[in-house]
């Protein structure tokens, strides 16, 4: 088993890295930067050390810092947590060059999964189905002919990339070329790589993805699957376990072509393979090769801690489970809580100066908030999840409006108020599962009627 891990995050999933950590008897090493030496994560390590000024350059993306912070502290393993350094293939290698265990996928798969042209290359050899696109990289020279290949609508996307930069929607051949250079030149601002590729424009789709596990001997396992459709600006609001009105029959096929997958190449840790569904089809999009945001819903409908199982994986100790073992156990939703105007979406940093957290049977907050704590302005808007479960989808709406009504954060303002009085009263929602366009058009026709 790991001895002494070092997180390399921040804010709430670090506390939660920390609470597996705890639990299987490993000590803690807590990495902050001058902005955050208040973290609620810091008061549960064992050690604590500053890596730098608040700008994550030089603190939570810088390599060496990191590196340097566990030669002192005597750290064998990092676990990079999600976002910042959490898919840098350099990162994994420099860990493991090193002589520490990275808590995650080797660097050659991150790699792989990081460019969207060679995953949805990987994908169609393993045979997991992917949306009709453009053969390698787009460039001025090539995309009328890969376009009229593939159809209109469609969507340029940046390879190594995601988030919706560097994408956009082409509807007609004479806007083709502008729209091209456009994301390329948006590509290169934002991941240093211009490389852009091409796929069908699908119009209603849902946003489905399937939770994987493997030990990186050719062992994997699906933890089943979740729906993220409820997005806006191309960023998840509301995510919910299992994926809702999809018949095992479709579903199943698909589950066990992301494990074929894995054990294909020999995956290690935690992934998600994320899939665009639409008219009872899946198309694959994007691997993840790191924990989610959203993978509490998942642990709620199976009892699977997936942060332990990383650590698990990372120590050599394989997979605790069989597949036969593993069942959904009832419905599971995460509303994701921002710091941020719920009318303007702008971010609200400030002094949380109230704080009570709902509780019960199937209810949890992740988060790293507490009285009197400053959220910084130098980082992402998310402060909490609150995560309910219970038998059918319908009792965790129920149960969600009771625990958003209970959740009190002051100081600050959050979009509480858009899971509580815009979601979770739409009568749309409530009845089923709604494309990834639902929640933006829904807010536009609310503007309009004010």
């Amino acid at each position: 088993m790991i001895k002494k891990l070092l997180i390399a995050n921040r804010g709430e999933i670090a506390l939660r890295i920390v609470r597996a950590c705890k639990q299987l008897g490993i000590q803690t090493v807590g990495v902050y930067s001058t902005a955050d030496d208040n973290l609620m994560h810091l008061r549960f390590v064992d050690e604590a050390v500053c890596i730098g000024k608040p700008n994550a350059n030089q603190s939570y993306l810088n390599i060496d810092t990191i590196l340097t912070a566990a030669e002192i502290t005597g750290a064998d393993a990092i676990h990079p947590g999600y976002g910042f350094l959490s898919e840098n293939a350099e990162f994994s290698e420099r860990v493991e060059e090193a002589g520490l265990t990275f808590v995650g996928p080797e660097a050659e798969h991150i790699r792989l999964m990081g460019n969207k042209i060679s995953a949805i290359h990987a994908m169609k050899k393993a045979g997991v189905p992917t949306v009709p696109g453009s053969v390698g990289s787009v460039t001025l020279a090539n995309a009328e002919a890969q376009a009229k290949n593939i159809g209109f609508p469609l969507l340029i996307k940046a390879a190594a990339g995601g988030g919706g930069r560097g994408m956009r929607v082409v509807e007609r051949i004479e806007h083709l070329l502008p729209q091209v250079q456009a994301a390329k030149q948006e590509a290169e601002l934002w991941f240093g790589d211009d490389s852009v590729y091409m796929e069908r424009y699908l119009k209603n789709p849902r946003h489905v993805e399937v939770q994987v596990l493997g030990d990186g001997n050719g062992n994997a396992l699906h933890l089943f699957d979740r729906d993220c459709s409820l997005q806006r600006r191309h960023q998840k609001v509301l995510e919910e376990a299992p994926a809702p009105d999809i018949a095992d029959d479709i579903k199943t096929p698909i589950l066990q072509a992301c494990v074929r997958a894995c054990e294909q190449i020999k995956y290690r840790g935690a992934g998600t393979f994320e899939f665009l569904y639409e008219d009872e089809q899946f198309f694959f999009i994007e691997m993840n090769t790191r924990v989610q945001v959203e993978h509490p819903v998942t642990e709620m409908i199976t009892g699977i801690d997936i942060v332990v199982e990383q650590l698990k994986i990372a120590s050599g100790y394989g997979l605790s489970y069989h597949q036969d073992e593993i069942n959904v156990r009832g419905h599971a939703i995460e509303c994701r809580i921002n710091a941020e105007d719920p009318m303007t979406f702008m971010p609200s940093p400030g002094v949380v100066t109230n704080l009570f957290a709902p509780n019960g049977c199937g209810v949890r907050f992740d988060s790293h908030l507490y009285p009197n704590y400053a959220i910084p302005t130098f980082y992402d808007s998310l402060i909490g999840k609150l995560i309910c479960h219970a038998q059918t989808r319908q009792q965790v709406i129920a149960k969600l409006h009771q625990s958003l009504d209970e959740l009190i954060i002051t100081g600050i303002k959050t979009n509480i108020p858009l899971h509580r009085d815009m979601i979770l009263t739409d009568p749309n929602f409530c009845e089923k599962a709604q494309n990834i366009h639902y929640l933006e058009n829904h807010l536009l026709k609310k503007a309009d009627k004010k």
